[in-house]
């Protein structure tokens, strides 16, 4: 109820709000969030940088995805056009699969077109993975 004030001759209402509990309530809120935000340590992430790996893979075979869906397999300076029935057996030759430590030491990369369906890149991923075979990434062009 508004508090009255009287003057002279007649009575009227005070039209103002109490400030002061509203201040108070706002310097408490500010003394707790003063107090509590030192003692909350932000957290950090630990994200994967460029040559993390523990060992250089000894070869790097390239499959290259090209904007009609052809498959491109880049080994060395030998390059070969495959579809993707061929591409598991030309990939572990390519490895060398009598050879145990040079087929788990060589890394396989995926070069798509920036036009390429996501879709034809995860086949090409996949047909990999059932494969066995390890190694396997995907190349980035880095932004500047």
């Amino acid at each position: 109820m508004p508090s009255v004030a009287s003057r002279g001759r007649g009575r009227r209402t005070i039209n103002e709000i109490n400030m002061v509990p509203f201040i108070d309530v706002m310097l408490v809120l500010l003394i707790i969030f003063m107090v509590t935000a030192p003692l909350i340590t932000p957290s950090v992430i630990d994200l994967p940088s460029v040559g993390k790996a523990a060992k250089q893979p000894d070869q790097i075979i390239q499959i290259v995805v090209n904007k009609n869906d052809t498959l491109e397999l880049k080994v060395e300076d030998k390059t070969s056009s495959l579809n993707l029935k061929e591409l598991a057996p030309a990939v572990k030759q390519a490895q060398g699969a009598r050879d145990s430590t040079a087929a788990a030491n060589s890394a396989v990369v995926i070069s798509a077109d920036k036009n390429v369906k996501y879709e034809t890149v995860v086949k090409v991923m996949d047909t990999l993975q059932r494969a066995g075979i390890q190694r396997v990434g995907l190349s980035v062009q880095l932004a500047n």
